[in-house]
């Protein structure tokens, strides 16, 4: 008897259906006056958009602290579904659906103590999600040590963890999957 190989099926779930959820990407308490915006796109290796793939982030709170706010998401009482954050309190945590052209959004308080968001990225074809930072230009000039992660890599690569400051409140950051300007992504062991 012999037997056929399995045919090669995408990763799912599909990302964008089942974690995303409203507010996801509204990290900053709403009104608050420092806010900045980090976006950018998911792009694969042929530079095509990732329409559903989710970008989450992590950081500390302005002042350095890491433990973030317990409870800031809202739920309905009815259902337990997730119905949004409650708009005051700051976690440091974001998840961020693409759209169809791959684009991501977090709007946030740039991070205390480090220049930096951390960020993982979950999206089709990915067996594992993968990890990386974004570097907020703006803090790096503020650095009195260097950055190890930062110093450790050659110039060309360095550039793919620095977002672009395109105003004074907002910055871009795209996240390439593969190719010869594939962004860095970290390994944890």
């Amino acid at each position: 008897m012999s037997h056929l190989p399995t045919p090669s099926q995408t990763v799912g779930p599909f990302y964008g259906y089942a974690l995303p959820f409203p507010g996801g990407s509204e990290v900053a308490p709403a009104g608050h006056p420092g806010t900045v915006t980090v976006h950018g796109r998911v792009l694969d290796g042929r530079g095509d958009p990732v329409p559903d793939a989710i970008v989450e982030t992590w950081q500390p709170a302005p002042d350095g602290s890491r433990a973030g706010l317990p409870g800031s998401l809202r739920r309905d009482p009815a259902t337990g579904k997730v119905i949004g954050r409650d708009g005051v309190g700051f976690t440091g945590f974001g998840r961020a659906p693409t759209d169809a052209a791959g684009h991501w959004f977090v709007r946030t308080l740039p991070p205390g103590g480090v220049p930096y968001l951390c960020a993982a990225v979950f999206a089709r074809g990915l067996v594992h999600h993968l990890y990386t930072r974004v570097y907020l230009p703006d803090l790096l000039d503020g650095l009195t040590e260097a950055d190890p992660l930062l110093e450790s890599l050659d110039a060309e690569r360095r550039a793919t963890l620095i977002a672009t400051r395109t105003d004074p409140r907002t910055y871009r950051f795209d996240i390439r999957l593969q190719g010869d300007d594939e962004t860095v992504f970290l390994e944890f062991s």
